[in-house]
């Protein structure tokens, strides 16, 4: 049998919707912190574990203590793991792009006409060379 919408009222639907979301940031949450949990290297197996079966014998209670006691290093983990990724991304362009380009190149070429290792006509070889690739 169908259900019209004047089997259910606004009030059910709005409740519905509340509880939906609720239940969708309770998961996320769960996730966010089981995923702290696990990538924490300062604590040991056990303790881990402990702190799962914690958070499923008195799931409310766990995720709470975890919050309170945990929130500095969660943040702190959580930054140090953005620095990471961007560090790792900075350096793959930094390989993939070849180089610092022809500025950097004849910088350092000035820098040996300049100590005296090479000549100056090494010097205009090696800056034609750096222009002509970039």
């Amino acid at each position: 049998m169908l259900t019209f919408a004047a089997d259910y009222p606004f009030l059910d639907v709005l409740w519905t919707m509340i509880i939906f979301f609720a239940w969708v940031v309770w998961i996320w949450m769960m996730v966010v912190i089981l995923s702290d949990l696990f990538r924490r290297r300062d604590i040991g197996g056990w303790t881990k574990a402990a702190w799962c079966v914690f958070m499923i014998v008195l799931p409310f209670l766990g995720v709470l203590v975890y919050l309170i006691a945990q929130h500095d290093g969660m943040a702190r983990r959580s930054s140090e793991q953005a620095e990471a990724i961007q560090r790792q991304f900075d350096d793959h362009v930094r390989a993939v792009a070849g180089g610092d380009g022809a500025v950097a190149e004849i910088e350092r070429a000035e820098g040996l006409l300049a100590r005296g290792t090479i000549t100056r006509a090494e010097f205009d070889a090696l800056k034609a060379r750096a222009l002509a690739a970039h």
